[in-house]
């Protein structure tokens, strides 16, 4: 489909806004799939590969299609921002609903998580994924996917759900005042991100790069991959162990 004007997404907008417009609709669908693409990308990187990216194709559309409806063009919001808070939404919730880490990979994180516990009190020190690789008899990239999964499964279950917030109105709903930060949370966040900017430091040419370019540009992995001339699963990989060093330094941080 060849790029629309600005004219041409306008009368779209108001065929659709005014009258619902099924091929105005279908028009400003196709042209904004490619959220959902992003977003789909972005957030299968933490999960597992049984989790079908189809379906979470699927969860997307569904928060397109959301938005278009929901979407009050006398907002001070654009529209690709807006689609994008309800796509990210839509997959979130998805996955909450579904036990989408199986039991296995959930053990296998246990046993993780009181080998790197058992290693740590041994050598009183973090302990490398090869330690823990090797006294599990299993693979790195194991022990990188397992606790990438088993952190993002975590810290899923909770983060509310943004569409469930946003639907929530009338006098028992309260909009929490987020410039209203305790002195103690604000030192804790403090020290956190100066632990976290040091450790960033340590990772090495490929891990910051990496970290940077996902995180700060918001580029994919495959466009990473790209930039850097290495294939999609490297990025990949790069990025966990990258992770992986970083959550270390989360719990280092909150024990």
């Amino acid at each position: 489909m060849s790029q629309l004007t600005t004219g041409e997404e306008q009368l779209h907008w108001k065929n659709w806004i005014d009258c619902r417009d099924p091929q105005a609709g279908d028009i400003l669908v196709k042209k904004y799939m490619p959220l959902v693409s992003y977003h789909v990308q972005r957030i299968s990187v933490n999960l597992p590969k049984n989790v079908n990216r189809d379906d979470i194709r699927s969860l997307g559309m569904m928060g397109l299609f959301d938005a278009l409806e929901r979407f009050d063009p006398k907002r001070d919001l654009k529209f690709d921002t807006y689609a994008s808070f309800r796509i990210r939404g839509a997959i979130l919730d998805g996955l909450r609903k579904e036990d989408w880490l199986p039991r296995s990979a959930r053990e296998k994180a246990k046993k993780i998580e009181a080998a790197i516990e058992e290693l740590e009190q041994k050598h009183m020190r973090n302990v490398t994924p090869e330690e823990i690789a090797v006294y599990l008899h299993i693979s790195e990239d194991e022990v990188y996917s397992a606790l990438n999964e088993n952190f993002f499964a975590n810290v899923l279950s909770m983060d509310e759900s943004p569409q469930e917030q946003e639907d929530k109105e009338g006098t028992n709903f309260h909009v929490k005042d987020e410039r209203a930060i305790l002195p103690e949370d604000s030192l804790l966040k403090e020290e956190l991100y100066e632990e976290l900017s040091r450790v960033i430091g340590t990772l090495n040419e490929k891990e910051q790069l990496v970290l940077q370019l996902f995180y700060k540009e918001e580029l994919t992995l495959t466009e990473i991959g790209q930039v850097m001339s290495l294939s999609t699963s490297r990025i990949s990989q790069i990025h966990s162990r990258a992770i992986f060093k970083l959550r270390n330094t989360l719990q280092d941080v909150k024990h």
